[in-house]
């Protein structure tokens, strides 16, 4: 009997990237769904009990990746959340001690976005 993959949210005005990032998740292992904005992606959550991770883009407009996560937690989802930042993540993270991880949008995020979704969903 073959385990059901986790389902995640990819949050990305850019539907570009959000298929990319998808691709990525996909090829280890995930199910995505792609939400194109934070409006689209409080819809998705409510529409679909089984999303067990969120990984949003930083800036998007109308609603941004913190915002987000903030709406979220007030709505009581309260699943691991990764922030996909183009500025730097160690800041960001400061900022916002709340988010489960922040990842820099760059070359190892291909490597390190799986790890730390693996990292998130694993029992404790």
């Amino acid at each position: 009997m073959s385990e059901i993959p986790a389902r995640i949210l990819v949050v990305d005005d850019d539907p570009f990237t959000a298929e990319l990032t998808g691709l990525v998740l996909e090829a280890a292992g995930y199910e995505t769904v792609i939400a194109e904005g934070g409006m689209d992606a409080l819809e998705k959550i409510t529409d679909d009990s089984l999303i067990r991770l969120v990984v949003s883009d930083m800036h998007m407009p109308f609603i941004d990746g913190v915002q987000l996560f903030a709406e979220l937690r007030q709505q009581g989802f309260s699943q691991p959340f990764v922030l996909l930042t183009g500025d730097t993540a160690a800041l960001l993270r400061e900022a916002n001690p709340g988010v489960d991880a922040v990842l820099t949008k760059d070359e190892q995020l291909q490597e390190l976005l799986p790890e730390m979704v693996k990292s998130l969903l694993s029992p404790v």
